[in-house]
């Protein structure tokens, strides 16, 4: 009788400990590191398709929401846990897709559809693409994949290889393409913009998403809602994005500028690699820092 209430107890013991290794997990996921799958080749050769990529969610804070409002397709407000940093330019981030179902005219985060890009202008930063090549005032690092604008600005004819030339805002007054692009302000929250036509075009959505109104220009001047504006004071960060594959990869030189809140975190590790042809294991990509 001992000798199976030992066992018992032994099982229960395990069972706990068990329960609370879940526990555990569960609430590192939530707080502190997730895991995503690569399921393109826009970000190579950083990343490839079939990396599973380790992301650290404190830099900026776990961000906490209503998940089945979400998925209901519900705008949802997002909290963050304190984080201890800031993102930087170059970091891979991980972050929730800002339209939903092709709907360009205002932002609203899809919760099923996850991208990877890189970091290239922070907010406050003002960004260009001047010869193909991405360039923010005042700074002097090497932002991006340096390779893949060599590979566009020496490309005669990027449109026969497939590739969409014009950008972001989409107007032929201004004419931005991949190669010519800006100068694009990236909204930091408390920074003031004046409202002007090419103000307008560039931040409508943004300025929309976040006043739950509609900017629109009417009879020569901006209006919010029912409101003539002249300037407008942004509330949220911003961040614009890029793949380093740049021939191939929908980023913010199509669609604009990423809310923060909508960053999952830094991509910081590779923790497993396979070959998505053969199902093998990418030996040498294992474990290797994501740079």
């Amino acid at each position: 009788m001992n000798v199976i209430k030992k066992i018992i107890a032994k099982f229960v013991d395990l069972a706990f400990y068990m329960f609370l290794g879940v526990v555990v997990l569960f609430l590192m996921q939530l707080f502190c590191f997730t895991s995503f799958r690569i399921p393109s080749d826009s970000m190579e050769p950083a990343l490839k398709d079939g990396d599973r990529i380790l992301v650290n969610k404190m830099i900026k804070g776990a961000r906490l929401f209503d998940v089945f409002a979400a998925l209901d397709n519900e705008e949802v407000t997002i909290h963050r846990m304190p984080g201890w940093g800031s993102f930087q330019r170059n970091d891979i981030l991980v972050f929730n897709f800002p339209y939903q179902m092709n709907r360009w005219d205002s932002v609203r985060m899809d919760v099923m559809q996850y991208y990877v890009k890189r970091c290239v202008a922070l907010p406050g930063d003002t960004l260009e693409i001047r010869g193909g090549f991405y360039k923010v005032r005042g700074c002097d690092e090497q932002l991006g994949n340096y390779d893949a604008q060599q590979y566009l600005a020496n490309l005669k004819h990027p449109e026969q290889h497939g590739i969409v030339v014009g950008t972001f805002p989409y107007d032929k007054q201004l004419g931005w393409t991949i190669r010519e692009f800006g100068p694009l302000p990236i909204p930091k929250k408390g920074q003031i913009v004046m409202m002007n036509r090419t103000n307008c075009l560039l931040y409508r959505q943004l300025i929309g998403w976040e006043q739950k109104k509609r900017l629109r220009i009417k009879d020569g001047q901006i209006v919010l809602g029912d409101s003539v504006i002249t300037q407008y004071r942004f509330k949220k960060n911003y961040y614009f994005v890029s793949g380093d594959h740049m021939a191939n990869s929908q980023d913010s030189r199509y669609w604009g500028m990423l809310p923060e809140e909508y960053i999952v975190g830094k991509a910081t590790r590779i923790w497993y690699s396979e070959d998505k042809f053969t199902e093998k294991p990418r030996w040498d990509r294992i474990m290797q820092k994501i740079k």
